[in-house]
């Protein structure tokens, strides 16, 4: 079955728990992944699966996984996390922002499981947090696309108003400003993580403005297919998303999760796991930028890249003062970078934004 294919199946699935996939030996132990969209998406619960995946191969009979996919945030999933919990799952990671709160109400039920929650902020002795810094990826994302865009528009498919994705917006448009001064970068906002024909639409009103380079923030290639059909250019969102538009693929910016569900399975493993606010970015390989297409200048290419490398290397922070608000207004210092804890509560666009701030 192709991927197309199955994209469409994906997303008339229904939120199921899935058996274990791996035959045990005595006393495995038990992990258990949560996802707001289907394996099926190839974006961001695709990708996390991956993770998953990973975890079987390197642990072995070590190890016995379950998966439930398609859950709604708010009280499906905590109900889900729930039923984890009392299956007897040890380790159990929820991977989307809505899943934050069900999260933590679960995890003071069942102090003797570790529960990690990515995105969000709140911890505690067996809950903890971890991020991959897509606005590293973001900013790239943006170079690349200010340097190739003719028309000077990019168009953004926005998902929901929450911090992850303010910053990410504000990092494509601050990558984009530095190398063309006169872009600007429209946003729309469809209020979902998948759904495909909703993503598509968002693309297509945004070519229908100008735009030649889409990014989104949505998790399905719909809006990868539409740039292809027009002729423009699109970015793949959290997996290689270049075989839905040969000729339109610019960059994806990947996120692989399995160094960190390996590790941490491991620390749980050995007795040393300890709750913490993990960030993983391009230094660490959580973030990469893959498949930057060939139809680059050699000039552009190396632009992308000595970009990257200044992220990876800690040289660059995309957060990086004087950086002022839509309303002129000075949030941060010349020569001081966001700290993690402002970026996980960003809340304004950056000067230069002509999109208006989601209320």
């Amino acid at each position: 079955m192709s991927l197309k294919r199955s994209l469409v199946l994906a997303a008339t699935v229904t939120s199921t728990l899935a058996l274990p996939t791996v035959t045990m030996a005595d006393d495995p132990m038990k992990v258990g992944f949560v996802y707001v969209g289907p394996i099926g998406d190839h974006g961001w619960s695709y990708q996390h699966d991956q993770g998953r995946l990973s975890v079987e191969s390197h642990f072995g009979d070590k190890v016995s996984t379950t998966y439930v996919e398609n859950v709604n945030e708010g009280a499906d999933a905590e109900r889900t996390i729930r039923r984890l919990a009392q299956t007897g799952h040890d380790v159990i990671f929820t991977t989307s922002f809505g899943f934050m709160n069900p999260t933590e109400r679960v995890a003071k039920e069942f102090p003797d499981t570790t529960f990690l929650h990515a995105t969000g902020y709140k911890r505690d002795d067996n809950l903890g947090t971890y991020l991959s810094v897509t606005y590293e990826g973001r900013y790239v994302t943006g170079v690349a696309a200010g340097l190739v865009s003719e028309t000077n528009t990019i168009g953004y498919i926005a998902s929901f108003p929450i911090p992850e994705v303010i910053r990410d917006i504000n990092a494509t448009y601050l990558g984009a400003k530095s190398v063309n001064p006169d872009i600007d970068l429209r946003v729309v906002w469809v209020n979902t993580w998948f759904d495909p024909a909703r993503e598509a639409d968002a693309a297509n009103t945004l070519m229908d403005q100008g735009v030649d380079v889409i990014v989104s923030h949505t998790d399905s290639p719909a809006p990868m297919i539409a740039a292809e059909r027009r002729g423009n250019w699109a970015v793949g969102q959290a997996s290689d998303m270049s075989e839905f538009g040969s000729n339109a693929h610019l960059l994806s910016v990947v996120n692989d999760w399995a160094p960190y569900y390996i590790d941490t399975i491991q620390q749980v493993m050995d007795g040393t796991w300890e709750s913490a606010d993990y960030w993983g970015g391009i230094a660490e390989d959580v973030i990469q930028i893959v498949k930057v297409s060939d139809r680059l200048t050699a000039e552009q290419r190396e632009q992308v890249d000595a970009v990257t490398e200044s992220i990876r290397s800690g040289e660059f922070h995309p957060f990086t003062g004087p950086l002022k608000n839509q309303a002129g207004e000075l949030k941060v210092p010349e020569g001081v970078s966001m700290t993690r804890a402002e970026l996980a509560s960003m809340n304004w666009y950056v000067e230069g934004m002509t999109a208006n701030y989601p209320q």
